[in-house]
């Protein structure tokens, strides 16, 4: 069964499936019940390929339709139109309505730009100041909303309870047992009349409601977890400058004339107009298709909603929001196409087809032998000729129980179950502070053999202090030169992604990454003043921090005269770039061997102290400089050195512990100097004696065979550039089949994190584009968070193993039962209205209480499935046909020797017979869903009564069978049970927990 499930539903990936794989395994399910139930979770390939085709004509619709407009204005004269503003807006202050704000951005034409005075002219007209933002209360606040809208896009409305309980009725299966029962009223009604001959026709119809209200209710709850989970996933905070100072606001709060600040990574929350800001490059691929990154600067000013930030930083005045932006325009005529479905959703559905098949052939064969059977006695009667009423309800009856066979062989269950499942685990992933974007994730995290992490903020807690420095060659920051300190504060406070803010409370308030903040921290604890040093100099240029160059340097206009450059990053980077130094008395000299060593020796002692370490250098330059002109690379005058302790978190030593138990390897890719990142490692036990740390520059001069030499003992990677963090997952992925995760949080670590089996993004410190790029969002940023989503995956995988393991043994024993008993007999012993219950015993409430089992420590105690474990293992075979074959044995037996042993006598003993081997069965299957809960464990009772959702399905079934055989007998073919078949009943069942003990036992 695994080959065949390998060879035809093994081509889809955990992500990144190609089309034809997609199709080829929904061509191959050849006998489905309900398509709408049984794909309701799986990617419509046809509406996203609409809107694929959307995405690419967006950009051409656009311009054909700003064409026409300005052909309009043009014949018509009429261009000054759009300076007539609606009343409603000029009695509250507005210079400009809605829809004219809009069609600024929209247009992208810079006449109309300057028909309302310019980006600062339409700043007036929305009554806000580019500096200070939107100053409002609550009235202002209300009034905006009412005439621009809210920053808010409209959404496909929630599916009801009754549209759920329509797609159950969809079931071919149910459909046709609705008619049998519908004719059975009739023939019944007809020769016994009402209500006698009503019974078994409205058992059938009963039985349906059942099934079908409890199917749409667990497929109800399952929406309304995806639907909060989505939720989740659009929460987006933004810097934004309101009321005169900066605040942390979310994307839906946002509205026309507020001030948003925008760094790399970020998505741009709404469509507006550039204020400042340097070297801004837009993606504006997921609007337009167009791979091509814009240029936005003050010619052309245009940003949109949706696109992102792919390189520098700048403030932005929103003109649009909601549905008026391009992004909500697009969105209110796109649908997409849903997620893929997982590689286990797709390998049930194989399962379920298999089974299916199997299923039909047997319900097709028993039909055939019970007609014959039927016919057969006829014949030996002599009224072949003369049918009736009873004998038509016979035969009703058993082309019921066929149809009966294909409810209970086609295991429609197996997929949804998947889905039950992840729905599940995500939803308590999300208070385990992990968020999935992908349901595959959820699956491929509990098969990880490799987790590749970063060390700022994952490992270590990202909050940053300068702890140590040497600055003009000197350890006493006490006794900086004047001329000296005052370079230093120059380089702090401008060559920095952050800002010294003024709170609410007029508080000074520091924004910006944990090693801007540290250094502006220290700024500030050397008495700089940063509002006075930023004002009075003029920026000329920044190159913001960058991966690959690990530096960042800004060019300065100086007060009295002169250009000057700056520069901060990796120490021995900046400092090899350094020809000067300043020393102790504050004069520039030329750096001397001596003075490289001394400053190489403090790099390598703050290194050893597991400090991070930064060079701070600058250059003069040549006036004359303009924006367009790159920093230089080399000829700086070293300022000093600081050392920035990240205190390890709390919980990673244990979590490493816990990995490696697991069969999980933890390798840290950072950016940090090799010693730093050495020490930490260390720390965490990472590094342990036969492993390898080494710096990405030698790892990419390495050949392939050293390569593939090292990379399985490489434990740190040191100074790694996001394309050496890419190449170390995709030989670990496709040369040593090793199943990876990957943490990343900056723009640049979105190919890796496309690249591995499962991205793990970053919530606080991960930019907008990482968190797009990745399968699972740690909120807390934290790596003992990891491992909980690394537990959660093992539980899902091992959830779904149990669950296919209880209905695989249902499936058998029923299919059978009731083709031996119907060859050998002539009839069937469970029945149509019987075999539905059994149905949603083993579908829906079984996939509810075993697809629900939280993990336990156990599950990190054992090694990994990897990429080529079996799903369906020997032991779970094991258990299936050992159980099976016991059940059917009890079966077998009390149909053979059952009225001898209970002295069942008179008419009725064929029906007590039944209803007996009907308990006896559910009470088997009622045992083994316990015997379910470990495959391996002997102790199947260890925790169950923490698991509620478990133990309320076990008790809901046993009053329900109850209530079924002893007041439900006229409609469910049962007859009441005495004291003593219950106890056997029960015993029975109770028999298969020490036989599953003893089968545990049997190596495999």
């Amino acid at each position: 069964m695994e080959n065949y499930l390998n060879e035809n539903f093994g081509g889809v990936k955990p992500k990144h499936s190609s089309d034809e794989a997609l199709q080829r395994w929904r061509d191959m399910c050849g006998l489905v019940k309900n398509p709408k139930r049984r794909f309701r979770f799986t990617a419509d390939i046809q509406k996203r390929n609409e809107a694929a085709a959307m995405r690419r004509t967006n950009q051409k619709l656009r311009v054909a339709v700003l064409v026409s407009k300005a052909a309009f204005h043009l014949l018509n004269g009429s261009e000054n139109s759009s300076e007539t503003v609606p009343d409603e807006f000029k009695e509250a202050g507005f210079g400009i309505g809605a829809d004219d704000a809009g069609s600024i951005v929209e247009s992208h034409n810079p006449e109309k730009l300057k028909g309302y005075g310019g980006v600062d002219g339409v700043a007036k007209k929305l009554k806000t100041c580019t500096t200070n933002g939107i100053a409002m209360d609550e009235k202002e606040l209300m009034s905006r909303q009412r005439l621009f809208g809210t920053n808010e896009f409209t959404e496909r409305e929630q599916r009801s309870f009754w549209v759920f309980v329509f797609e159950a009725l969809q079931d071919m299966t149910l459909m046709v047992l609705a008619v049998c029962a519908f004719v059975s009223l009739i023939v019944g009604i007809a020769t016994e009349g009402w209500p006698a001959g009503a019974h078994d026709g409205l058992g059938i119809v009963a039985s349906i409601l059942l099934v079908v209200f409890v199917t749409a209710t667990s497929d109800y709850r399952q929406s309304l977890q995806f639907r909060d989970l989505d939720k989740e996933k659009k929460k987006i905070s933004i810097q934004v400058t309101r009321n005169g100072y900066r605040q942390k606001l979310s994307i839906y709060e946002l509205l026309p004339g507020d001030i948003v600040h925008l760094a790399i990574g970020d998505q741009v929350p709404a469509d507006g107009l550039f204020l400042s800001g340097f070297a801004v490059s837009i993606d504006e691929s997921s609007l337009t298709g167009e791979s091509e990154p814009v240029k936005v600067n003050s010619e052309h000013p245009y940003l949109l909603s949706g696109t992102k930030v792919q390189d520098g930083s700048c403030k932005m005045l929103v003109v649009t929001v909601g549905m008026r932006t391009q992004w909500g325009k697009l969105m209110a005529t796109l649908t997409e196409g849903g997620n893929d479905e997982t590689p286990l959703q797709v390998k049930l559905n194989g399962v379920a087809t298999i089974i299916g098949k199997v299923g039909l052939i047997f319900a097709v064969v028993t039909f055939a032998v019970l007609v014959q059977k039927l016919f057969a006695s006829k014949i030996a009667e002599g009224s072949q000729w003369s049918w009736s009423g009873d004998d038509a309800l016979m035969l009703l009856e058993y082309f019921a129980i066929a149809v009966t066979i294909v409810v209970v062989a086609v295991p429609e269950g197996l997929p949804l179950a998947v889905t039950l499942s992840l729905a599940f685990a995500m939803k308590k992933m999300m208070n385990d502070k992990a968020l999935v974007r992908n349901l595959a994730a959820c699956e491929t995290m509990g098969s990880a053999t490799t987790i590749c992490s970063d060390k700022t903020g994952t490992l270590t807690t990202n909050h940053m202090t300068v702890v140590k420095s040497c600055i003009c060659m000197s350890d006493n920051k006490q006794e900086i030169p004047d001329s000296a300190k005052k370079i230093l504060l120059q380089s702090i406070f401008t060559n920095t992604g952050g800002e010294v803010v003024v709170n609410q409370e007029g508080k000074p308030v520091i924004l910006g990454s944990p090693t801007d903040t540290a250094i502006l921290e220290f700024g500030l604890s050397l008495g700089g003043d940063f509002q006075s040093e930023r004002q009075s100099t003029k920026v000329v240029r920044v190159e913001p921090f960058n991966s690959t160059k690990k530096q960042m340097g800004v060019v300065l206009e100086l007060p009295e005269g002169g250009v000057r450059a700056h520069c901060k990053g990796a120490s021995e980077i900046v400092l090899a770039a350094c020809d000067k130094v300043i020393n102790e008395n504050g004069e520039v000299v030329a750096l001397d061997e001596e003075s490289l060593n001394r400053l190489k020796s403090t790099i390598d002692s703050f290194a050893g102290e597991a400090l991070r370490t930064l060079c701070l250098a600058y250059i003069d330059l040549e006036s004359g400089v303009s924006a367009e002109t790159p920093i230089p690379s080399s000829g700086y005058t070293c300022i000093g050195i600081v050392g920035i302790k990240d205190p390890i978190r709390p919980g990673v030593k244990e979590s490493v512990a816990l990995c490696r138990s697991a069969g999980i390897t933890v390798r840290m890719v950072t950016g940090d100097n090799i010693n730093t990142a050495k020490a930490i490692a260390r720390e965490c036990g990472i590094l342990t004696d036969d492993g390898i740390a080494i710096e990405g520059p030698d790892f990419r001069e390495k050949s392939l065979e050293e390569l593939l030499e090292i990379i399985p003992k490489i434990q740190v990677m040191a100074r790694s550039s996001p394309l050496d963090k890419h190449t170390l997952v995709r030989h670990l992925r496709t040369t040593f089949g090793e199943v990876v995760a990957v943490t990343g949080d900056g723009t640049n670590d979105a190919p890796a994190l496309h690249e591995a089996d499962i991205g793990l993004a970053m919530g606080i410190a991960g930019t907008e584009v990482a968190k797009e790029s990745a399968d699972v969002i740690i909120l807390d940023d934290n790596f003992s968070t990891i491992v909980t989503v690394a537990k959660w995956g093992r539980s899902v995988y091992v959830n779904i193993q149990k669950f296919v393991q209880f209905q695989l043994t249902v499936n058998i024993v029923a299919l059978i039962v009731n083709f031996t008993s119907a060859c050998l007999t002539g009839s069937a012993p469970l029945t149509a209205v019987q075999l539905l219950w059994v149905n949603m015993i083993m579908d829906t409430l079984g996939a509810l209480a075993l697809a629900t089992e939280p993990p336990n420590d156990e599950l990190m105690k054992r090694a990994p499935v990897g990429r080529k474990g079996n799903f369906i293992s020997n032991v779970m075979w094991r258990n299936i046909f050992g159980q099976a074959v016991y059940q059917f044995a009890v079966i077998w037996l009390l149909q053979s020797k059952g009225k001898l042993f209970f002295s069942l006598e008179g008419d009725d003993s064929d029906l007590v017979l039944n209803t007996l081997i009907f308990n006896s069965f559910v009470f088997c299957q009622l045992f083994n869903e316990v015997n379910s809960r470990e495959m391996e464990k002997e102790n199947v009772l260890d925790g169950i009564w923490k698991n509620k959702v478990f133990v309320s399905v076990i008790a809901a079934t046993v009053i329900f069978q109850v209530i079924i055989v002893e007041y439900l007998g006229t409609f469910a073919n049962t007859s009441p049970l005495t004291a003593t078949q219950w106890l056997f009943s029960i015993f029975t069942g109770f028999v298969s927990m020490p036989i599953a003990v003893l089968l545990k036992r049997i190596p495999v």
